[in-house]
């Protein structure tokens, strides 16, 4: 997906983590944008274009509510004006270099294009050196300090949302969501980010060169610039030899030699020349070594830099989003199969609250009757779920699991058609709980036992009080039980 819609993922994403009081974004909101989002784009478009509409609406709805998340995430963007600022102030710089020698007089040994052409030079070794040690797209100080200055990396957004706010559960949630996505847009835009930095600087280094060679061409007309020599250990042939080095370029694209030695030193202190000649070289020396390569890494980095925008790679396997995707994929319903559990209305409403939060309120439950016990036949005149329907059973963690029974059952689920094995096992803990209260060694032992037997029919379990559930616990050991389900169903080439 692109940059815009990469940040608000990533922004939503921070506000549905961290709001585990559903204090910012309840759960009808989450249902209501997973539905809205998926008539937007249709049962034909992919996971990307799902959550990124569904993030967009998402993000209208939360930001009309709370402002600051605005804000945070305006802070968290590029600004593309700091980067024509910088590559305008280095051609204003360049171009205030009004003294390359005292009195209007070249030191033909100490320009400052020679420094110039030594400080590029360096630069394109230590990124020749990058480029074959692989370092990482964060770069030099330089790019890193651009980055900060421009986007994606602001520490000081947290602070945002608590401007003006009281310390609030909501306020509390935003703080939170704002911090968690200032930390991860900064890790997922970095090579992004990394690439639009390295294409400014490079035109900053261009424009800093053309400012300097307009500047000496400019204040050429209205002043005459001598050039001139001197040294201490240098001697005539010594300096022509190393001007013929350095000017090398300049003369291959001009056809402008370097004057001979005899010349070189007919201008050593205090003699001079017009100098002219001299400019001529250094300016097509500063084109060749520095504009053009420079133009060259700017438009390199700026083709990589559009790629790593329009292709950020938000982690879509992650259970997050596919929690997200089950209620998108095929209508993502659920089924609820009871094995002999006769279950109560409390506890009813709790399994409800829970897979609202599993499947983020996209997919009403649709029961079963009861399975009797020992009567697993019965499993074969239950109707095939619907494709992309997710079954799970449900035992109480009161009854002693059996293999000859409720493992049987779990085989029978499994063979029953539509989209194979239970995606998972709800083991309801309110019965033993209220049985043995506060006796945490024995519900362990139980737990251990029903592991065993949902481990023999490859299925996950989910131990939960419906009750009282604690929904995020919940939540988490659904999210883990469906990723290894899907990890199973894909390896052995099921559906997703």
């Amino acid at each position: 997906m692109n940059e815009q819609a990469a940040l608000d993922v990533v922004a939503v994403r921070a506000v549905e983590t961290s709001d585990g009081a559903r204090a910012l974004w309840s759960d009808a909101d989450r249902a209501w944008a997973g539905r809205a989002a998926a008539e937007v784009v249709g049962e034909g478009a992919g996971d990307s274009a799902f959550v990124a509409r569904r993030a967009r609406l998402a993000i209208e709805r939360v930001g009309e509510q709370h402002p600051a998340l605005r804000r945070a995430l305006r802070a968290l963007r590029w600004r593309p004006w700091v980067g024509t600022a910088v590559v305008a102030a280095a051609f204003v710089v360049g171009a205030a270099v009004d003294r390359i020698g005292g009195a209007e007089r070249i030191n033909l040994l100490a320009p400052p294009v020679f420094g110039l052409l030594v400080w590029n030079l360096a630069v394109y070794a230590i990124l020749a050196a990058a480029l074959l040690r692989r370092a990482p797209a964060g770069g030099g100080p330089l790019r890193r300090a651009l980055v900060r200055l421009s986007g994606g990396a602001d520490a000081a957004a947290p602070d945002i949302a608590l401007r003006g706010r009281g310390r609030d559960a909501a306020g509390a949630a935003l703080a939170a969501a704002i911090g968690s996505v200032t930390r991860a847009w900064a890790a997922l835009a970095a090579p992004l980010y990394g690439a639009r930095a390295a294409r400014i600087l490079h035109l900053a280094a261009a424009a800093l060169a053309l400012g300097l060679v307009a500047g000496l061409y400019v204040r050429g007309l209205a002043f005459e610039y001598r050039a001139t020599w001197e040294s201490t250990f240098l001697d005539a042939p010594a300096v022509r030899r190393l001007l013929a080095v350095a000017l090398a370029p300049g003369a291959f694209a001009t056809g402008l030699p370097v004057p001979e030695v005899r010349h070189v030193a007919a201008i050593r202190a205090p003699a001079s020349e017009n100098a002219a000649l001299w400019l001529h070289l250094m300016a097509a020396t500063v084109a060749v070594v520095v504009v053009i390569p420079r133009a060259a890494l700017a438009a390199v980095a700026w083709l990589i830099e559009r790629r790593r925008a329009a292709r950020m790679r938000v982690p879509l396997d992650a259970p997050y989003f596919q929690r997200l995707l089950r209620g998108y994929r095929g209508g993502g319903g659920v089924e609820i199969v009871p094995y002999s559990y006769a279950i109560a209305d409390a506890a009813r409403d709790g399994l409800h609250t829970v897979l609202a939060r599993v499947f983020d309120g996209s997919a009403a439950p649709a029961w079963q009757p009861v399975v009797p016990y020992g009567d697993e036949e019965r499993i074969a005149a239950l109707a095939p779920p619907a494709p992309g329907t997710s079954t799970v059973a449900l035992f109480n963690l009161a009854a002693t699991p059996e293999a000859e029974a409720h493992g049987a059952f779990l085989t029978a689920l499994a063979t029953r058609g539509g989209d194979g094995a239970p995606a998972a096992a709800i083991v309801d803990e309110s019965a033993w709980r209220a049985r043995w209260p506060g006796d945490a060694a024995r519900l362990g032992e139980r737990r251990d036992v029903w592991r065993a037997l949902c481990a023999a029919h490859g299925v996950a379990p989910v131990f939960v009080d419906l009750v009282a559930p604690d929904v995020g616990a919940a939540e988490r050991a659904f999210d883990a039980a469906f990723a290894r389900h899907d990890a199973r169903a894909a390896g052995a080439g099921g559906p997703p």
